[in-house]
């Protein structure tokens, strides 16, 4: 889509940055590149480049601004990501999709929700029957210590689920496809995100 839109209004001169080129993701991958970590730095490289290439003149503003936004603007997102991972390294969380599958990696949280069922359900399609008897049985069995859902993408398995871990005690919390609020920037979006995660994971492991 993005492709056509800018093969429909040419530009002489234009940056244009893809970002499967740049995270190395191939056509038909998870386009929610912003829940890898290792991925919005490589952006935030990318981008800053780019900027450098269109005007010269200027670069060292540019890397000034880049070693600003890394240091002070994702400072929280940072320390966030850094306690989650010192704290829960290991910890089994459920999911309702594949966005969340990325950053459970850079977590180090141990994500068991059958893949069937998160591929399913970020693509649009039915999950197996296989794979929903395994997602309902690992919240009856408290295996799992929270559970994060999709707030924009709750389908009836996902809001059946998402009840049934809040009957059985375990935390939900939730992720999002875009900027929630839609005046948030990016930092502010995923460190509320990743907070609310911090404190789901402090009351499930306490359990």
């Amino acid at each position: 889509m993005a492709s056509k839109l800018i093969s429909a209004n040419p530009v002489d001169g234009r940056s244009e940055i893809d970002v499967g080129d740049v995270t190395g993701v191939k056509s038909g991958g998870s386009p929610h590149r912003w829940y890898s970590p290792g991925d919005v730095q490589k952006m935030i490289d990318a981008i800053t480049a780019s900027y450098k290439k269109l005007d010269p003149s200027h670069a060292a503003y540019y890397d000034r601004q880049r070693t600003a936004f890394r240091t002070r603007a994702l400072a929280r997102y940072d320390s966030l990501i850094a306690r989650i991972r010192n704290r829960n390294a290991g910890v089994a969380v459920g999911a309702s999709e594949s966005i969340f599958a990325p950053l459970a990696q850079s977590l180090g949280v141990k994500l068991v929700t059958p893949a069937n069922f998160l591929d399913s359900v970020s693509e649009g399609t039915e999950p197996t029957a296989a794979a929903k008897s395994e997602a309902d049985e690992q919240i009856a069995r408290r295996q799992i210590k929270v559970w994060i859902y999709n707030s924009q993408n709750a389908t009836p398995d996902v809001q059946r689920l998402t009840s049934e871990a809040r009957a059985q005690g375990i935390p939900v919390t939730t992720v999002s496809e875009t900027l929630t609020p839609a005046s948030a920037s990016f930092e502010q979006w995923q460190s509320r995100q990743l907070s609310a995660l911090a404190t789901a994971l402090a009351r499930g492991s306490a359990r």
